[in-house]
């Protein structure tokens, strides 16, 4: 009796074993998917001189980014071009907790006395003296598999902001498909790259893409980074299924070096 109690005991504890990792392994993966997928707004300055980089920067550290952290948008982030060749762009990331988030923004500003009072400046600049020449904006969703965006910390990073441009929405899909269910933001966030978000760009320039954010020390770790990236198995194993060869589902890529504002908030 003893021992077949002491078999049936292991019998049952070997069973738990096995089911309890996958068990947890199922709940995450279902966590992660009923966690809300977050909108981007990638707001990107073309400036002239010095004279609007002031004046564009003033309004984001001063007016901006207080009230939007007032609305409940807590981690504004606000960048320039790490080599830039002329005078740098400004690049702004605002996260938003839902669509209606976004799209009420506007709205809340202009009932907000403080931002209007400190945003005066920028808000009213003439015509004869602009505060920028353009703007470009582009509205992403966050991908499925990160669904949310992730601080890299508050050590000295640069930032790589990458886009993959595809020639159809439907390559643009695979490629997502890539990222979400074959493994590759896992594969990123093993080798270390920290990214900060994965997006699909719904209303934008140069569509279909897909843009994302990865941090490194510094250029030599970006190099090596990419270096382990291009040798992993795991990528190897998916890059090599001919249905995700990048000829087929990419048809340009661009990458730029990016470095936060004394004041950003990622």
């Amino acid at each position: 009796m003893k021992r077949r109690s002491f078999v049936k005991a292991s019998l049952v504890t070997g069973a738990a074993a096995t089911i309890i990792p996958s068990t947890s392994m199922a709940s995450a993966v279902i966590a992660r998917h009923l966690v809300e997928s977050q909108y981007y707004e990638l707001r990107i300055y073309i400036l002239k001189n010095d004279t609007q980089q002031k004046l564009v920067e003033d309004y984001l550290k001063n007016a901006a980014i207080p009230a939007l952290n007032r609305l409940g948008v807590k981690t504004v982030g606000v960048f320039t071009e790490l080599n830039a060749a002329g005078q740098t762009k400004v690049y702004v990331f605002i996260p938003f907790n839902s669509i209606s988030d976004f799209l009420h923004l506007t709205d809340r500003l202009e009932k907000d006395a403080e931002y209007q009072n400190q945003g005066s400046a920028y808000l009213n600049a003439p015509a004869t003296e602009p505060a920028y020449q353009r703007i470009e904006s582009s509205l992403l969703k966050a991908f499925a598999h990160m669904p949310q965006m992730d601080l890299p910390g508050r050590q000295a990073h640069i930032f790589e902001l990458r886009q993959y441009q595809s020639a159809t929405e439907n390559a643009g899909k695979k490629k997502i498909e890539m990222f979400n269910d074959k493994g590759e933001i896992d594969i990123f966030k093993r080798l270390g790259f920290k990214p900060v978000f994965f997006g699909e760009t719904l209303i934008g320039t140069l569509r279909p893409n897909l843009t994302y954010m990865v941090t490194f020390d510094d250029l030599a770790a970006h190099d090596s980074h990419w270096k382990a990236f291009g040798s992993d198995p795991e990528w190897k194993k998916i890059s090599a299924v001919p249905e995700y060869a990048d000829a087929k589902l990419v048809s340009k890529i661009t990458s730029t070096f990016i470095v936060p504002a004394p004041y950003s908030q990622i």
